[in-house]
């Protein structure tokens, strides 16, 4: 009987961390939302997962990957072309020493 009085002992104390951590509420609110879906989804674990928000869909990592690339290579382009043409100004203007003025 002890060992009963311990496991249910450390029942509550993790039921009361996870309620602390709001962990409780989150699910709670997410199959609520399932619950209330008038046309089950096919995934019920895909609906949890996006309505808890974990981590990026599939599609849309991809699309920021390729954004990503997009804009760095954009980013190097201007700096190539930044470079360029502060190489062309120095043949036409020497450059000015801000101190000595």
């Amino acid at each position: 009987m002890a060992h009963y009085r311990v496991s249910e002992s450390k029942r509550e104390q993790f039921r009361r961390y996870l309620e602390k951590a709001g962990v409780l509420n989150s699910l709670t609110n997410v199959l609520v939302a399932l619950y209330e879906e008038s046309e089950k989804p096919n995934n019920a674990l895909d609906f949890i997962k996006h309505h808890l928000g974990v981590g990026p869909e599939a599609d849309d990592s991809e699309s920021l990957r390729l954004e990503l690339n997009s804009l760095q290579q954009k980013y190097d382009q201007l700096l190539e072309e930044n470079k360029e043409l502060r190489n062309r100004l120095l043949q036409y203007e020497p450059p000015q020493d801000v101190g000595t003025e």
